[in-house]
């Protein structure tokens, strides 16, 4: 007797099939983050980061956008394709930290530091961006955080990211103290024990790692750059710490290569929501789907635009 896991398994062409079908009847292109089911990342037109993907959706000519991500993800494609139809499968799909900073609390921010800009990581609801001055990336936060004329910048919502970013310059930063859960389960202890039982591996994290674990690294890289790093190193050994849905693109792409999970509780729950099945839904349904209000979307844009004149 097979098993449940078997049977689905067993179905993953079939549905891989329909999805196609309705894929080209619907002149759509599905979008998936790297930390995605294995077999959701297989059926992808463009897989990579949050705002990457964003900004593929804007120069695509398809008419519907499948958004396997989570909600702040769909979100953005919404604010940056306001004439297209944003479908995101799995409507539950939130994000932890995205919902550690309200409009209240960053008026209250703003409020105590009057007129200090505010850089709001894209990881972050659309009214959060609309508020914002700029938005960054895990990607440009460094930069972006540089280029703003400003001696003193609001960071919101992630702590880590912020503290990072506030390595490479003198500027005051005050940062709003969200956090991603998963990153924030990875441990030094982790790394510290891959390292000692791989000694030649290279340790790769996001910068959404605590950072005490940023300390440990040999690089610091969003998931897109984690990829590029890998891709380009001569290194055959590397220890990657962020989310685990991550490994299966780096070994598809890096035969060869060996990867190591610093700790398997690393997983987004909320980025594995999205299935075969619920895109087959979303295709077939045109839904559910995410819009955004006219004037928050218009705000949010210029704040991503904002960001994109910088870097």
């Amino acid at each position: 007797m097979r098993l449940p896991s078997e049977l689905r398994a067993a179905e993953y062409p079939l549905l891989a099939d329909r999805i196609l079908r309705f894929k080209q009847q619907r002149n759509a292109i599905i979008l998936v983050h790297n930390y995605q089911l294995p077999e959701v990342q297989d059926i992808a037109d463009v897989l990579g980061d949050s705002l990457g993907l964003s900004q593929h959706a804007a120069r695509t000519d398809a008419d519907v956008i499948v958004f396997c991500g989570v909600h702040f993800m769909a979100e953005t494609a919404a604010v940056l394709c306001p004439d297209k139809i944003v479908l995101l499968p799995e409507p539950e799909s939130g994000c932890p930290m995205a919902d550690m900073i309200t409009p209240p609390q960053l008026e209250a921010l703003k409020a105590a530091h009057p007129g200090v800009p505010v850089i709001t990581y894209v990881n972050s609801s659309a009214e959060i961006k609309a508020m914002s001055d700029y938005c960054c990336t895990s990607a440009n936060a460094v930069r972006v955080l540089q280029a703003v004329d400003a001696d003193e910048v609001l960071f919101v919502p992630d702590r880590w990211l912020a503290s990072y970013a506030a390595r490479f310059t003198d500027k005051k930063v005050h940062w709003h103290e969200g956090f991603c859960p998963t990153h924030h389960r990875i441990l030094p202890e982790h790394i510290e024990r891959l390292k000692h039982d791989h000694p030649d591996a290279v340790v790769v994290c996001h910068p959404e790692c605590r950072a005490d674990v940023v300390d440990l690294a040999d690089a610091v890289e969003s998931t897109t750059g984690i990829c590029s790093f890998v891709g380009r190193s001569d290194a055959q050994e590397f220890i990657i710490a962020t989310e685990v849905g991550l490994i299966y693109r780096l070994e598809r792409e890096n035969p060869g290569k060996r990867f190591y999970c610093p700790s398997y509780v690393a997983v987004c729950p909320n980025m594995k929501m999205n299935t075969l099945e619920n895109v087959l839904s979303a295709l077939e349904t045109l839904a559910p789907r995410i819009t955004v209000p006219d004037d928050i979307a218009r705000r949010a844009h210029r704040a991503i635009d904002r960001m994109l004149e910088l870097v």
